[in-house]
């Protein structure tokens, strides 16, 4: 088979897959795609779907729109601005992904307001990317609310404090 053009996707994909110490057929399983499709793709004899390299980033925790522009699915140069803000946006490690997409909705207003619009194919895959994280974030909202436990895992519960802020004795505290 003749190798297809594909922006070397197939090689950053691979370079990908092991940075994130994943073999094949892990980020197969994890992408829902099969073993054999996936090393095609990274042979670059296959070019898979927006919605195909959406998984499979999502599997790998980067950013869907940077695997697009390799694929040539968005055009490199008239994008790359965009692609890069949505993409640091979408790795920051410190915001949950409600407020990520809040975050991409109010850049997209503003890039709209001052006449710049949005590439139709990241458009539609920004709008799958919002309705699964959001309906995620609800069912985890849900399954907290249910369970009672609505505390952020990382929050650690603290008894009364004392005005210089250090930890009060909870014998003086009793009463």
């Amino acid at each position: 088979m003749a190798s297809l053009n594909v922006g070397n996707l197939g090689e950053y994909l691979r370079e990908q897959r092991r940075n994130a110490q994943l073999s094949l057929r892990q980020l197969a399983d994890a992408a829902g795609v099969s073993n054999p499709y996936l090393s095609q793709i990274e042979r670059g004899l296959r070019k898979p779907s927006a919605e195909v390299l959406q998984q499979v980033a999502k599997a790998l925790r980067i950013s869907a729109e940077t695997l697009y522009v390799r694929a040539g699915i968005l055009d490199a140069e008239r994008d790359r601005d965009e692609v890069e803000t949505r993409a640091v946006i979408l790795a920051d490690p410190t915001l949950n992904e409600r407020q990520k997409q809040v975050l991409l909705q109010i850049y997209e207003s503003f890039r709209k307001e001052n006449g710049f619009e949005i590439a139709p194919d990241l458009a539609q895959g920004m709008a799958e990317n919002m309705t699964q994280d959001m309906a995620q974030d609800e069912a985890q909202g849900m399954a907290e609310n249910i369970s009672g436990t609505q505390q952020a895992p990382d929050t650690v519960v603290r008894g009364p404090r004392t005005a210089d802020g250090s930890d009060a004795d909870p014998q003086q505290t009793a009463s």
